[in-house]
């Protein structure tokens, strides 16, 4: 403060506006995200409010048709099971990724770096050929069905391909590091000091964990649900291949309109009431709690 003037300067805390330097270092990702992710949002918004003729062909014509179609009941049930199956997927993910990505971050560092390393590995192989592995592992003679009837646990084949309990598996495989990573990151800024401090006071393992260790990872927890939650709820490679299209999810829908069916407007539709969903989620994700005083 200036004392002679009686006016406030301010040196520190200022914020400065990005220069023409600044947005041309910006323009790169700026293009991609206009060019990749707002145009073709805004292309499927069009088509959504458009609709077919009998030869397949998008007819610009406004109409609420398609948006009236969603709501039919089999295709409401394909989006609540679609939910479902992700909401299973997440808590699975959750309970197995929690005590791994605690390890990994509690370990030493030069071991933590290999076991981080083993998490990454799945990733430098193509999607397709994990998928295809577990469907010769989960199918009627494939190792999981051999190992249990060499030890005679079973005495028939079960039948895992082709039902919920594979896509589920399926999904869980494909998402467990997306739940870790972001723990992982949590864990490893745990201070020791207030762990120490729960224990030091009369804390057990149990109340300590529940009331010191999940609070300041929670960060982590909720990145991880939406980082497994979000894509699980439209994925229909999976669902796909290991399903065998039986058990269809709502990314399989929208697939077969823009495919099969040539139904761009509807599968547009149900793009656009998907992306709604994952706003909501995201929004609630998000949402910072109430300070408490």
């Amino acid at each position: 403060m200036n004392t002679a003037t009686g006016q406030v300067v301010e040196f520190q805390g200022a914020r400065r506006r990005p220069g023409v330097r600044g947005w041309l270092l910006l323009a790169p990702l700026l293009l991609w995200l206009i060019a990749f992710v707002v145009a073709p949002t805004a292309i499927m918004l069009v088509y959504s409010f458009c609709e077919r003729d009998e030869l397949g062909q998008v007819v610009f014509r406004l109409s609420l048709s398609s948006y009236a179609r969603v709501l039919d009941a089999t295709y409401l049930k394909i989006l609540l099971n679609s939910i479902r199956y992700a909401a299973i997927t997440t808590a699975i993910c959750l309970v197995a990724g929690y005590p791994v990505a605690y390890f990994i971050g509690r370990a030493r560092e030069g071991i933590r770096n290999k076991l981080l390393m083993l998490v990454m590995v799945p990733f430098w192989t193509s999607f397709l050929i994990r998928t295809y592995a577990w469907m010769s592992i989960l199918k009627s003679e494939g190792l999981l069905n051999g190992m249990l009837l060499y030890l005679r646990i079973i005495s028939a084949p079960l039948d895992i391909m082709y039902t919920p309990t594979a896509v589920v598996i399926g999904l869980v495989y494909s998402y467990l590091p997306f739940m870790i990573l972001p723990i992982y990151g949590s864990v490893e800024k745990l201070d020791n000091a207030l762990i120490e401090a729960a224990f030091d006071l009369g804390a057990g393992p149990v109340s300590a964990f529940s009331h010191v260790i999940v609070p300041l990872t929670r960060p982590g927890i909720l990145a991880g649900v939406l980082l497994v939650f979000i894509p699980a709820l439209g994925m229909f490679a999976i669902t796909d291949l290991m399903g065998g299209a039986r058990v269809p999810m709502i990314g399989n829908v929208i697939q077969n309109q823009f495919g099969q069916a040539r139904d761009w407007p509807f599968g547009a539709a149900l793009g656009m009431t998907l992306l709604l969903l994952f706003s909501v989620f995201l929004l609630l994700g998000l949402r910072k709690e109430p300070e408490r005083g």
